[in-house]
């Protein structure tokens, strides 16, 4: 019998080294992240992977699975800790070793294996662990997977039947490398700046767009666990601030720059300025609609209305598929639809047939940027971004509301919003033109204006974002109508940042 996970023990006692801890609210609606050694420790992971491999075997799916894991002090440790547990539930582990996250999706292919365990923390701080999984490539457990895993685990409900095995995949990356760069190289001279942050993409990143023919710039390649100068994240204005100021140092084309576990991509263009990720992605639809019109993209809720009212979109007949925000409801999403390609704000992007497979992978998303520009070698980052219509958005902002209380909140925001809609009643001044409800509530009025408010998928907050084609004053007008709603509800709390 293996012990039942407790959710609180304390380091340098006999239980703690002999009992697995495992805090529940590390299962998140599509991946599991904890703090190492206060929320989870070693014989947890271990209780983990007994769980998944359970799992496994409870959805009539065949136990092999494939694991890898990102570059922190204690990455390879938990892994193995996660390998003893899914051998002993009857696994067959094919390890890849040190990896980015996208390489264990494609070794799910290469290897045909069809289930992932992939250890990282992606680009939290030092101290988080996390494992990213999946059983039907290329998709990840979306909410129904982890609350039955969660129940597993935490119920000790295990089926140790034994028999598992361990393969090694030596230069596994070698293969990954080969298959992203057998393709014709790019024609235009482009000099890139390739930024790491100090994290596992740095292990990869100049040898891949060197090998497509770009001149490169790294920038923060060397691994570095401690993450010396800031963490590897293309959202974080202090990995922007380094590759704005290395694309002018250099005189560089573009900056790219990939989180810690290398499935997003950020971008900064010739003149040092940001480029949000729904923006990037309404100039790769444009570019991708013309080689393929007609084509359906999937955007979350979080993203620019670009992709409905952008006149060259329209013009090659794209239909937007607006949709949940998080990385396993997009890729599901894009997957089920057979989208050309989904695109979330945070910089994941989902890239179907004949760019990807269907799952996130930051490389995948350089080269799509890099082919953009050399099929367009007239024309400048800069003024790739300049040719999208002009609109004004707020960053994203989360006024806090208890775990408890955030999902009531915002059902009966959508209730509110409903109602108006029905009663044909005018909000921020206009009529409603269109909610959707898929995650929270978007509300669009006459002019393009919208807002949405949603629950936040692992924080005790709200998240709100306000765009206008219009004008900012419009952008402004939205957010006090949006704030105006949550203020008669005394949950909401108060805001992280506002406009």
């Amino acid at each position: 019998m293996f012990p039942t996970p407790k959710s609180g023990l304390v380091p340098n006692t006999y239980e703690y080294e002999s009992s697995p801890l495992v805090k529940p609210t590390g299962f998140r609606e599509y991946d599991a992240r904890w703090l190492l050694e206060k929320e989870i420790n070693l014989m947890g992971v271990q209780a983990l992977g007994m769980g998944l491999g359970t799992l496994i075997r409870e959805m009539g799916i065949k136990q092999e699975i494939v694991t890898g894991h990102d570059f922190r002090s204690y990455s390879a440790s938990v892994k193995m800790a996660l390998i003893s547990g899914l051998m002993a539930a009857g696994c067959k582990v094919y390890d890849i070793g040190l990896a980015i996250t996208p390489m264990a999706y494609f070794a799910q292919f290469e290897l045909d294996v069809p289930c992932v365990a992939m250890v990282t923390a992606s680009h939290n701080d030092n101290g988080w662990t996390g494992v990213k999984m999946g059983a039907n490539r290329p998709l990840t457990f979306g909410p129904d997977e982890m609350t039955r895993l969660k129940d597993i685990v935490l119920g000790a409900k295990f089926d140790l039947k034994g028999g598992g095995s361990y393969v090694f995949e030596e230069n596994f990356p070698e293969r990954y490398i080969a298959d992203l760069t057998k393709r014709p190289k790019i024609t235009r001279k482009l000099k890139v700046v390739a930024a790491c942050g100090n994290g596992t993409a740095g292990a990869f990143a100049q040898r891949i767009l060197e090998a497509i023919g770009c001149e490169v710039v790294p920038l923060d390649t060397e691994l570095d666990h401690t993450f010396p100068k800031y963490n590897p994240n293309p959202e974080d204005m202090e990995m922007l601030h380094a590759i704005r100021d290395a694309v002018l140092a250099n005189k560089a084309d573009v900056g790219l720059g990939f989180d810690g576990d290398g499935d997003r991509c950020g971008v900064v263009d010739d003149l040092g300025e940001e480029i949000f990720a729904d923006k990037v992605g309404v100039m790769l639809a444009r570019d991708m609609s013309t080689l393929h019109p007609g084509s359906t993209f999937v955007v979350d809720v979080k993203s620019t209305g670009l992709y409905v009212t952008d006149p060259v979109l329209q013009k090659n007949g794209v239909k937007a598929d607006y949709w949940k925000t998080g990385h396993s409801y997009m890729k599901r999403r894009t997957h089920e639809l057979g989208a050309l390609a989904g695109f979330e704000k945070s910089g994941h992007y989902f890239f179907n047939k004949p760019f990807g497979r269907g799952y996130d992978d930051g490389f995948v998303s350089a080269l799509a940027i890099c082919d953009m520009m050399d099929r367009n070698s007239g024309k400048k980052m800069s003024e790739l971004k300049d040719a999208l219509p002009k609109t004004w958005g707020s960053p994203t902002m989360s006024p806090h509301c208890d775990d408890e209380k955030k999902y009531a909140v915002v059902a009966g925001v959508v209730k509110h919003f409903e109602a108006m809609q029905k009663a044909g009643e005018t909000f921020c001044g206009q009529p409603i033109r269109d909610l959707v409800t898929v995650n929270g509530v978007r509300v669009t009025v006459e002019d393009g204006t919208w807002g949405l408010v949603r629950a936040s998928s692992n924080k005790p907050e709200l998240v709100v974002v306000v765009e206008s084609p219009v004008s900012d004053a419009r952008m402004r007008e939205m957010f006090k109508s949006v704030d105006g709603v949550l203020r008669t509800y005394p949950e909401v709390g108060a805001y992280n940042q506002t406009i």
